[in-house]
């Protein structure tokens, strides 16, 4: 809780991983012997701001995400929810199961988030409506057509890849589903954009890597490996 505001912690771990390439929920790899999950789970759990948590899983892994929690003591109550088909829908799903005030969604494929950055989007919700962690953009960015020719390039100076957690006031977000149900968007910043609410980066760390592919795991795995 920040203040007598209510905040709710949003892991999603309903993806179809289609892209890690192993035929399994990269969010139950083990990672320096627990798994990618429950670092994320941690976080929150640990965090002072945070109430609760809520974790969308797949319907057939909801017991394999249970026994994840139940390997440790966790402080926070925890609550496991059906995700939908998209991420999307697996947020619609988590924000409407919550009346938190401020909602903080993550994705469970980043178990390096740090405490600050988790803080830092909180404390920046108040007058905005939305905040997001980003790190500056290292190479040059090309906007590129259907058939791969270069439309334009961006400029790199205040160009930024974007990350998770993403905070937000829950109202305005649930609102903003509500209305933009038949689009989708790949984060939910997006959705603010579009109203023209104004959603603040702070910036992170190159290290708050998603795994996406296995090269991302094995990333992780050196760096965790180096840094015991």
């Amino acid at each position: 809780m920040i203040g007598n505001k209510k905040v709710t912690a949003i892991v999603l771990a309903a993806g179809d991983s289609m892209r890690y390439g192993k035929n399994r929920n990269k969010n139950f790899e083990i990672l320096n012997g627990k798994t990618v999950l429950q670092y994320s789970i941690d976080a929150f759990d640990k965090n002072n701001y945070i109430d609760d948590i809520i974790i969308a899983s797949k319907e057939n892994e909801i017991q394999k995400v249970k026994n994840i929690i139940s390997e440790e003591k966790h402080d926070k109550i925890i609550k496991v929810i059906i995700g939908g088909k998209t991420r999307k829908e697996s947020v619609y799903h988590c924000i409407t199961s919550t009346n938190a005030d401020i909602v903080i969604i993550h994705d469970g494929a980043r178990p390096l988030i740090k405490q600050e950055y988790i803080n830092q989007s909180i404390e920046c919700i108040g007058e905005l409506k939305g905040v997001t962690i980003g790190v500056k953009a290292k190479d040059t960015i090309k906007i590129a057509d259907k058939n791969n020719v270069i439309i334009s390039t961006t400029n790199r100076s205040n160009t930024w890849i974007i990350q998770t957690p993403q905070c937000f006031n829950r109202d305005v977000l649930v609102k903003l589903h509500e209305k933009y149900k038949n689009v989708d968007v790949t984060d939910d910043c997006s959705l603010l954009e579009k109203e023209g609410y104004s959603v603040k980066i702070v910036e992170g760390d190159y290290t708050n890597i998603k795994i996406t592919t296995y090269e991302d795991w094995r990333i992780i795995e050196s760096w965790l490996s180096q840094n015991r």
